[in-house]
């Protein structure tokens, strides 16, 4: 993906054209969130399959193996698919984390309060299309929809106890922590301790989850904020690298090299030229 986001309606006919390649599995590069109006959707994600009917939501984060298989129901198909670079909107992706724990799709009540969300996305549909669309529009509407998915979620989420219910409980809190700390240069036992648990523990339950390590998350979240300061502020390198904990302008660099794939300074280039062409 080359661009920070897009958004895009499927409808009967497009769904019918898409059915030719759903089975194949597939690893992106950004966020993909989907929003759904009628039909049903087969959803499989690091190979954990689930199907639900619309009205419903489903979310797949970056670098996560998964496949969709869209199903007509009654002849209607219509859902919105949203696709987002991470540092597009670094302040509340992780948001979308913790909504989707358990499952990547969920269905939700039908209703006036559902239909906030097609209204949502309608909007930002509209401000895309304009001749010189707004991205801080853009961004300001989908903080919105997450806002409102959640708000939604909690109507529908099940009471479960049991010990996968408490693991995902304590990442939550893990991730609340980390929200609050992650530009701070604190080792993994210091989330631990917060948690009263051993590190052992809480990488295993990260592991689980989200098939990283407790230190590949911080540094992950360090990333996604060191992207957007370099998008959206004037910002020097060597000031984003200490606001993010980082003592040296090099290892900062190198850092971000390893895993973005390119410096910082390349990927402010690159970043400032994609957002010039949408001004």
């Amino acid at each position: 993906m080359n661009h920070l986001f897009s958004i895009a309606r499927i409808g009967v006919e497009k769904v019918r054209l898409m059915a030719a390649d759903s089975d194949d599995s597939r690893v992106h590069d950004f966020e993909e969130l989907i929003v759904g109006l009628s039909g049903s959707l087969e959803h499989t994600v690091n190979f954990r399959p689930s199907v639900v009917n619309a009205p419903l939501v489903a979310f797949v984060a970056k670098g996560q193996p998964h496949r969709f298989i869209t199903k007509e129901v009654n002849g209607e198909f219509d859902m919105w698919m949203l696709r987002f670079k991470s540092e597009f909107v670094a302040e509340t992706v992780f948001q979308l984390y913790r909504n989707f724990l358990q499952k990547a799709g969920l269905s939700l009540q039908s209703g006036t309060c559902f239909n906030r969300l097609g209204t949502v996305c309608s909007l930002i549909d509209e401000e895309m299309r304009s001749s010189s669309p707004d991205l801080s529009v853009v961004r300001h509407l989908l903080s919105a929809l997450f806002i409102m998915i959640e708000s939604e979620k909690k109507k529908v989420a099940p009471g479960e106890h049991d010990a996968l219910a408490i693991q995902n409980e304590t990442f939550v809190s893990f991730l609340q922590i980390l929200e609050d700390n992650f530009r701070r240069p604190l080792s993994v036992d210091f989330y631990a301790e917060k948690l009263f648990m051993s590190s052992r523990n809480l990488n295993l339950i990260s592991q689980k989850i989200m098939n990283q390590s407790v230190s590949e998350l911080i540094e992950t979240r360090k990333l996604t904020e060191a992207k957007h300061l370099l998008a959206h502020t004037s910002k020097s390198v060597s000031e984003i690298g200490f606001e993010l904990g980082y003592n040296e302008k090099s290892y900062f660099s190198k850092v971000f090299k390893k895993k973005a794939g390119q410096t910082p300074s390349e990927f402010r280039e690159e970043i400032t030229a994609l957002l010039d062409g949408t001004s």
